[in-house]
Order: structure tokens, then C-alpha cells, then sequence
């Protein structure tokens, strides 16, 4: 199975444009967003992402509730919103959980409690591949990662594990233990799941993209990008940043 994932659109239609045109080349479409940036401009970019027909798997950031963004995807047939939720596409099985965590400084985002998030997680089944808008701490989370997350990598083994949220980790790549974890950026990659047994990962994860990344919404104090160089998959969680 081929999936085109990606985080953190913020708005950037031209970044969504791309997404729509390499759809056609994969299977699924995740995206771990955020669509909006501090609740603006949401139907907008789904419109834009909207004429992508293969199956489309999207988690709220903390720029959108869920809510909206169901609402938001109620006028495109291959979208699925995703939080504390399951779906399964060609026996792979998805989860997805959305939100910030743990709980930003900002008033206006939406957010989840270390404590919520558990309880959400518990949902989650072994081997699955993981949606999540948070990264695991300390793994491509820039010291903003969730305890919870990371605690239901150890418990659930999930197959793979696609984040985004924390902005100067776009691109890169971590594992915790043998579960692969990427934080992906809007720029997106193409990541192929090999066949085998679900209780264990199968990620083939692509070398990150190369080149200046959209900029992320000035509202975001402290959450900038990266220019990202390419970086070996490998298994250790020590990574460079480009210039």
C-alpha cells in the first residue's frame, strides 16, 4: 500500500494543490493536520483538497475541532475524519487522534489533556498504522511531544506512526523501539507498507523531502520551520537540521 501523508497545511493552497495532483500515483491519502489556521480558512482548503478520490484518512489539528472539520468534509465522498476512531482500508488498519497535546498555551486551540488523550488512545489496536497530530515525546517533537502518546507506542506496538504539529521537526524521522515515526510537514511524503503480519512495522519510510517548506501562520509563536536536508532513515532519534 502507497499512502500520501502530510501535516500542517495551514491554509497553503498551493501546498494542497500538490497533494491533489500526486494523489492519483497511491492508495490512501492521511492527512494529520492542521487544514486551518486558528479556526480560519478550514472549508476553503478542504474545498481544495476535495478533489482527491482516492480513500482520504484526516485528523483535526489544533487549528480545528473535529467538529468542523467533519462538517467541513460532509461534501466529499472519500474523506474520513478520524479522532479516537478506526478504519480499515485493504486489511491495514487505521487510527487516528487529533488535537494538540498536551495542552498548548493558546486559548483559541484545540486541545487534549495527557490525561484525555489515554483514554482516547485506549482505542487504539496493535499494529495499526497511527494518525496522530502529536508527536510522541521525545521523538521528532522539539521537547513538545505527549507522555500519552508515546506510552501507547510501548503498550499497542502500532505498525507506523505519522505525526506533525511541531513545526521545526518537519521531515524528520525517529523509531521508538522498532516503530517507525515520522513528523511530516505540508510538503508531504509517499510511504510504502510492505505486506506482512500487522503486529509488527512494515514501513518502508521515504528520505525526507528536500527544499524550503511552506512557512507555518505567524500566530504560531515558537513553531517555525526548517529548510530539511536529506536524512538516512535510520534508527536512531539523533537528527541534524539543514541551514
Amino acid at each position: 500500500m502507497r499512502i500520501l501523508a502530510f501535516s500542517d497545511l495551514h491554509r497553503d493552497e498551493q501546498a494542497g494543490r500538490s497533494l491533489v495532483e500526486r494523489s492519483p500515483q497511491v492508495d490512501v491519502v492521511a492527512g494529520v493536520r492542521d487544514f486551518a489556521s486558528m479556526h480560519h480558512g478550514l472549508r476553503r482548503m478542504i474545498d481544495v483538497l476535495s478533489a482527491i478520490d482516492r480513500p482520504a484518512l484526516l485528523v483535526p489539528g489544533n487549528n480545528e475541532t473535529d467538529d468542523a472539520l467533519r462538517a467541513a468534509c460532509a461534501g466529499w465522498p472519500a474523506a474520513r475524519v478520524l479522532h479516537g476512531e478506526v478504519a480499515e482500508i485493504d486489511d491495514v488498519t487505521f487510527f487516528g487522534l487529533g488535537g494538540g497535546v498536551p495542552v498548548t498555551p493558546w486559548e483559541w486551540s484545540f486541545d487534549l489533556t495527557e490525561q484525555h488523550a489515554e483514554r482516547m488512545l485506549t482505542g487504539l489496536p496493535p499494529g495499526a498504522v497511527r494518525l496522530v497530530h502529536s508527536p510522541p515525546s521525545g521523538h521528532v517533537d522539539g521537547g513538545l511531544g505527549s507522555a500519552a502518546v508515546l506510552r501507547a507506542i510501548h503498550q499497542r506496538r502500532p505498525r507506523l506512526v505519522l505525526c506533525g504539529h511541531v513545526h521545526d521537526c518537519w521531515g524528520q524521522e525517529s523509531r521508538v523501539g522498532d516503530v517507525p515515526v515520522r513528523n511530516l510537514g505540508p510538503g508531504g511524503a509517499v510511504i510504502e507498507l510492505d505486506a506482512g503480519a500487522s503486529s509488527a512495522p512494515h514501513a518502508r519510510l521515504p528520505r525526507a523531502s528536500t527544499g524550503d517548506l511552506p512557512s507555518p501562520p505567524s500566530e504560531s509563536p515558537g513553531l517555525h520551520p526548517t529548510s530539511v536536508r536529506d536524512f538516512p532513515i535510520a534508527a536512531s532519534a539523533s537528527w541534524r537540521h539543514g541551514a
